[in-house]
C-alpha cells in the first residue's frame, strides 16, 4: 500500500468515528465549508496517526464535537471505553506567533533544556510540558482536569462539565461564595508552589472553572519550575489577577504583599 493510500484510509477510519455534534460546535465559525478548513487544519496526518493509535489502544472510543477553539489549540469532547467524557486538546503545529509565545515559558524549564526551537518539535514539547503540569498539579491535590495521556501535539485529559458542555470560567458566572472560593485558590497557589514547585503563571479569572462551585484550575500549559528565572515575577503576577478579580467583588482581600508571603512561606 502506498504512502499516500495509506494516510487516506487513516483519514477515512477516524472520520468516521468522528461525530461532529453541530449544536455543541463552539467554534468563531459560519459555515460548513469553514469548519471543514479548519478540521483539515488540525488534522494533519501525524495527528490523525497520533488519534487514530488513541483510539486503536482504548484510550479514547468517540470523539464529539468542538467545545473550544483558539488560534493555538482545539479542544474536542469525547469519551472513552467507560463512557467517562474526555477533553482531546489538539495543539496546532504550524503557528509562528504560538511558537514565538511558548519561548519565554520553556526556556528555563530544565526538563525542556534539549528541545529544538523547530515549530513542531516546541508544540510536542509543549504538549508533554502540560501534561507534566497536570500531573504535578493533580498529584499533590490540586483540582484541575486529571490527565489522562499525551502523545505528540494531543493531550487527553478529563472534561470538566457535563454531556458536552464545559463548566463556566469564574469571569462569566456569579460566585456563590466568593470569599471562600479566594481562599481555596490561595490554598492551590501555595500548594502548586510548596509541594508541586510549579507557579501557574499565567491564573486569572480566564483560566479558572467553576464546577460544582469548586474551582478548577486549567490551561497549565505556561507553567513553570521554581527554578525558571522567571518564576518569581510570575508567580506575583499570577497574585496580582486574584487581587484585581476578588477586589472588584467587594471580598475581603489580603494585600499581594500578604498573599505572596504566605504563599511561599514554610510556615503552615
Amino acid at each position: 500500500m502506498t504512502e499516500k493510500r495509506r494516510s487516506k484510509d487513516v483519514r477515512k477510519r477516524i472520520e468516521h468515528k468522528l461525530k461532529v455534534v453541530e449544536k455543541r460546535d463552539r467554534m468563531l465559525i459560519k459555515d460548513r465549508s469553514s469548519e471543514r478548513a479548519v478540521m483539515e487544519e488540525v488534522f494533519d496526518r501525524s495527528t490523525l496517526m497520533t488519534v487514530y493509535d488513541f483510539l486503536n489502544r482504548g484510550i479514547i472510543s468517540e470523539i464529539f464535537g468542538v467545545v473550544k477553539a483558539g488560534k493555538e489549540a482545539r479542544v474536542y469532547w469525547g469519551k472513552d471505553s467507560e463512557q467517562k467524557e474526555l477533553a482531546i486538546k489538539i495543539y496546532l503545529t504550524v503557528s509562528a506567533e504560538f511558537k514565538r509565545g511558548m519561548l519565554p515559558y520553556i526556556e528555563g524549564d530544565p526538563r525542556f533544556a534539549h528541545v529544538r526551537r523547530g515549530t513542531r518539535s516546541l508544540v510536542y514539547a509543549w504538549t508533554q510540558k502540560e501534561f507534566k503540569n497536570l500531573q504535578r498539579a493533580y498529584d499533590v491535590g490540586v483540582r484541575v482536569p486529571q490527565p489522562v495521556a499525551a502523545s505528540k501535539n494531543v493531550l487527553i485529559m478529563e472534561f470538566i462539565g457535563e454531556e458536552g458542555v464545559s463548566a463556566p470560567l469564574m469571569k462569566e458566572i456569579a460566585l456563590q461564595k466568593p470569599q471562600e472560593t479566594l481562599q481555596k485558590l490561595l490554598i492551590y497557589v501555595r500548594k502548586l508552589y510548596q509541594e508541586a514547585r510549579l507557579v501557574h503563571a499565567d491564573l486569572s479569572e480566564y483560566n479558572i472553572m467553576i464546577w460544582h462551585n469548586e474551582p478548577v484550575l486549567f490551561d497549565v500549559s505556561q507553567s513553570v519550575l521554581l527554578e525558571h528565572p522567571m518564576a518569581n515575577k510570575f508567580l506575583q503576577r499570577d497574585l496580582e489577577n486574584l487581587y484585581r478579580h476578588f477586589k472588584r467583588l467587594d471580598v475581603a482581600v489580603p494585600s499581594q504583599e500578604e498573599m505572596y508571603r504566605w504563599v511561599i512561606s514554610a510556615e503552615k
